[in-house]
This record gives C-alpha cells, structure tokens and sequence, in this order.
C-alpha cells in the first residue's frame, strides 16, 4: 500500500473528532482496504463554480465536518482578500442548509469558521429552500452565502453552494481563487473557541430581519399582475403538489396563502421532510417514475395538474393530464415549461405600465423557440453557458442597461421569473405556473394546448437531450480531436449543411466577425456547439462533475411535427455514428428506465 495514503489516514485520525468518520478510517485501516483508503486520501476534493457536491463518508475526497471546515477557511480567506475587512464582516455572510444528514452540522461548522474570522454571520435555524439564501443575501447587502445541499443528488451525497455578494453563485476566476485558499488554510482551527465571540455576531435572519417576509413580499410584487382579460366566477384549479420528501411543503403552502390560492392538494407520504426518500430513492423529479404517486394522487382526487419541487426546491417540475378519450398524464419537459413561462411573462409585460426593454435568456443547451418568440415580438433574447451562474450573472448586466429581465431558464427544469431571486426557484415558478394555468383554465385551454398554439405561430421545436459514460479522458480529447479537424472542422453532418461552430474550449466562434467567441471560454472543458442551416442545433460537452460526454440536439422548423423529428432523429443517429461512434470508442449509454 502507498506509503503517503497510509501517512494521510493517519493524519486524518489525528485532527478528526467525529467518531462516526474516525471508526471509518480505523476499520479501513485495520482492514490493510488499499483501494478504499486510496479512493479517500489519495487526492482532495476539487473545489469549482458549483462548490462541492460528493458522497458524505470519512476522508479528504468525501463530504465531512473537516473537508466542509477546510473550505470555510479558505471560502472566509478569500473573501478577506479581496474586499476591505471590516466593511466585509459588518456586511457578514449567509447560511442556510437544507434536512440532508449533517446539512446542519456543515452550516454550524461554517458559521463557527465565520465567526471566528470576525464575520456577522446569519444562520438560519430552520431548514431553507436554496432560492431563500440567494434572496437573504441580497436583502441583507451581505458579502455572500452559502447552502449546504447536494440537490437532487440520492441520500449519500452532501454539496456546498457558494454565492459570491451580489447573489449570485461564484463563477471564475473566483473558483480557483477560493480552491487556492483552501490549500493554504488546511490547518484546523479550534471551532469551540467561536462560542466566545459569537455574541454580537450570530443572528437568525428570520428572527431579526424577517427575510422570509420580504422574500415572499418581493415574490408578490414581482408577480402582481392583471390576470389578462380573466372571466368572472371561474372555478379554481385543483393542483396536485409534491415535494419530493424535501424542504419545500411549508415554504409552497406559504406561498400559496399568499396569492389566496386554495386549491393544493399535497402527496401526504412525499411532504415532510424526510433525508432517507423512503419512496423515491432518486429525488429528481424529471427522473421516470418519481412522479408515479403524484399521479395516483392526481387520478384519486379528481386532479388534471401536478407540480414538484426537487428536494431544495430550487427547480420546479409540472405534469398535466392531456384532454380526450385517451387521457393520460404528459411530464412536461423543461424546455416547454419555459416557453409557456417566456409566452406568459411577455403577455403580462405588454398588459403592464412598465415601458422598459425586457430580455429573456436560457442557457446555450436549452430550446432555441424563445429565440424565435423574442424575434417575432422584438424583446431581446440571449443566451448563456450552463448553470444559473451565468444566467444570474448576465441578468444583473442587462438590468444594469435599463432591461426588465423577464425570465430566466434552463432546460433542466431551472427557472428565474423575474429578478426577485438571481437564481433558479421552485416557489416563486410554483406561483408563476398557477396564475398561467388558472388564467389558461379561464380560456378553456390547458398548458398542452397553450404550447400547442404557440407551436403553430413558432414552429414545432424538438429535441433530444442524452449522453454516454466515458471514462477514459484520452478517448474523449480524442473525440473533440477529431472533430475539431485541426481547426479545419467539418461543414455538414449527412446532408445539414453547418451554418456557424463555437467551440467554447479552444474560443472560436465563426458566427463573429472576428471569429472570437463572447461566451466564456474554458480551455480546461470541452463544449461545441453547431448550428445548421435547417435550424437544427447540437451541442457536444463533457460534465464537470461526472465522467459524461453530453449531446443536446434541437431541430424545429415549420414542417409537421412528425417531419421535424425524422429529421431530428436522422441528424441524431447520423451524429452518433459519424462522430461519437460509441461501439469503437467503448462509449457506455445510460440504462433504460
């Protein structure tokens, strides 16, 4: 066995003092388990854009009390380096943390680590949704923030979402920065000590600034709005509502009273809070089958209209059951949720007194029909690269030019009507979706047959989003190798002839002037993105967190729907076969459901 891995466990027995990780390390030890011990000490866990997201277990490549205070100190260093000390920790940092086993011991271990480095830190002491931290932030005028969740990941994982001090999530080069504090901070300071300076700088934003009131207050403004020519005595709708045994019952049911909505029917066994998911193992609600008792519920209580939020209840999912004989429940997908947000934020904009320019954005993976809506009503669109980060980003710069941000999405069912929150979030869509559908329900229509509308004054857009585990990085750079062609890269796939490349790794972009990309370039990813001149789209990428090669491919057009995707199936298969070729590179798919 290494003699540094050995060395490292031994380290780690020295300095840890949670009983739980230390029988861990002994065991595995005692044990001679090379391969496990390996896995745990043989490198560190990476610090990036979406902070940390890994398994919860002992070691420096898991989620525990010394990694997550390892990164307090560096998180906290890095901020005292960059901005003036004292106003920083005045204006303080906020924390918040989800019902995920140790989410609260990782915040208390980030508010010690604060308080210690002379922060005004606000802890909330009830479980949050993650959009509340971005809010808190914000309305606080704090110097950032944290969460302490993993998402939708399953049980086992943890994560650390870091948001810089204009609430928004970090992005470069703040990323590396903090990484490069980590590393020069990794000595342990002594956490009982942060009950000795802790008065004065503790608080509970809840308690003392009442941030949960302002949150929903803001999300009231943002929303009020005429309801658009609403008939008179109509009957509510009856709305199905999950939350995926996560944070988001209480926080929805509060929402819902808000806008006097009465109409919530909740899934009783997915409500509370509950970190072992007793009835969906994986808590991602686009996931096949997560919304199975959902829809039972639905079918039981005379329902045609389901909504969930994933476990954070950052992201919002929606299910309607489709009108005719042959009823049935249609998941709609993330993309078309946001069209029917894009449509719905312009209509009541154009009823509105607000006279300013708007804009809605998704990011570059996501459905190009917005584009097509924003050009045919003459509102600027533009994209982003992936991640809320970027969305929340471009949103601050675009209001900084006199814009209205209508809506920002992602075709992960990720969604930021309007500017309350700079980030994606489930309950303000939640209240979004409801005053669409109860306005829609008025007209007699449903949410399917209102993007079936918009789909024939657009365009029918189809897509297909998927991947393939790669885990040999040789394989994948030699992928990207091939077609980048030496930069001479390719001009059609079968008979679509290529319109314009971006390749965001290498910072070419043939679709400017100067053929230099104005997205970030990330020499450290792979990200191609190709437009056709039939109005098909691909974007190639690898994930940063797994070992994925990732393909996002839209078609549209003004042909049937049934032409449009024989096209986009040609062009996915021709893709596939021609440049991925999974058989000889040994490309593993994703197992069917």
């Amino acid at each position: 066995m290494s003699e540094t891995v050995i060395l490292k466990a031994k380290e780690w027995l020295k300095i840890d003092r949670n009983e739980e990780t230390r029988k861990e390390v002994e065991k595995l030890l005692e044990e001679n388990d090379e391969t496990k011990l390996t896995q745990l000490f043989g490198s560190r866990l990476e610090f990036g854009t979406a902070g940390l997201r890994a398994l919860m277990g002992a070691g420096y490549t898991r989620m525990n009390h010394i990694t997550v205070q390892q990164t307090a100190q560096g998180w906290s260093e890095y901020l005292l380096s960059t901005m003036d000390n004292d106003q920083i920790k005045k204006r303080g940092i906020v924390i918040g943390y989800d019902h995920r086993y140790h989410s609260k011991e990782f915040a208390d271990i980030t508010a010690n680590v604060f308080m210690l480095k002379g922060f005004k830190v606000y802890l909330f002491n009830v479980i949050v949704p993650t959009p509340l931290v971005s809010f808190a932030i914000r309305s606080l005028n704090a110097a950032g923030g944290v969460m302490i969740t993993p998402s939708h990941n399953p049980k086992e994982y943890n994560g650390y979402k870091v948001y810089w001090e204009n609430s928004v999530q970090i992005i470069p080069p703040h990323d590396t920065g903090i990484s490069q504090k980590i590393n020069e901070n990794l000595e342990l300071l002594d956490l009982e000590k942060a009950s000795e300076v802790s008065n004065g700088l503790l608080f509970d934003p809840i308690k003392t600034d009442q941030v949960d009131e302002r949150y929903y207050n803001a999300i009231d403004q943002e929303m009020k709005s005429k309801l658009l020519d609403n008939s008179e005595n109509t009957s509510e709708l009856k709305v199905i509502y999950t939350a995926m045994h996560g944070v988001g019952y209480e926080w929805i049911k509060r929402a819902f009273q808000k806008i006097e909505f009465n109409g919530m029917i909740p899934v009783e066994s997915q409500v509370e809070p509950d970190p072992e998911f007793p009835t969906v193992p994986f808590p991602n609600p686009e996931e096949r089958g997560a919304l199975d008792i959902a829809f039972k519920t639905g079918d039981e209580k005379g329902s045609n209209l389901i909504i969930a939020n994933d476990p954070d209840a950052d992201r919002l999912c929606v299910a309607e059951k489709t009108v005719g004989s042959e009823s049935k429940w249609h998941k709609f997908h993330g993309n078309e949720i946001g069209m029917l947000f894009g449509w719905w934020q312009y209509k009541k904009y154009k009823n509105s007194e607000n006279k300013k320019p708007v804009a809605i954005l998704n990011s570059t993976v996501s459905s190009k029909m917005v584009r097509a809506l924003a050009d045919k009503n003459g509102f600027k669109f533009e994209e982003t690269l992936t991640g809320f980060k970027w969305l929340g980003n471009k949103a601050i710069d675009l209001e900084k030019e006199g814009y209205k941000v209508l809506l920002c999405f992602e075709e992960a069912i990720g969604y930021m009507v309007g500017s309350t929150v700079y980030d994606k979030d489930g309950i303000s869509a939640a209240i979004a979706l409801i005053q669409m559908a109860q306005y829609l329900k008025n007209k007699n229509l449903t949410l399917l047959q209102q993007f079936e509308k918009l789909c024939q004054k657009l365009g029918n857009f189809l897509y297909n989003n998927s991947y393939f585990y790669c885990y040999d990085k040789e394989v994948i750079d030699s992928i990207f190798k091939k077609i980048r062609n030496d930069g001479k890269y390719f001009e059609k796939i079968g008979t679509s002839k290529i319109k314009s490349i971006r390749d965001l790794t290498t910072g070419f972009d043939s679709s400017q002037k100067d053929n230099k990309a104005i997205l970030h370039v990330d020499p450290n990813s792979q990200m191609i993105t190709f437009t056709f001149e039939n109005e098909s789209v691909i974007t190639l990428r690898t994930s940063g967190t797994e070992p994925k090669i990732k393909y996002y491919i839209e078609s549209s057009g003004k042909e049937t729907l049934e032409q449009v995707r024989i096209k986009l199936d040609k062009l996915t298969q021709m893709f596939i076969d021609t440049y991925l070729e999974p058989e000889k590179n040994s490309l593993v798919p994703p197992k069917k459901k």
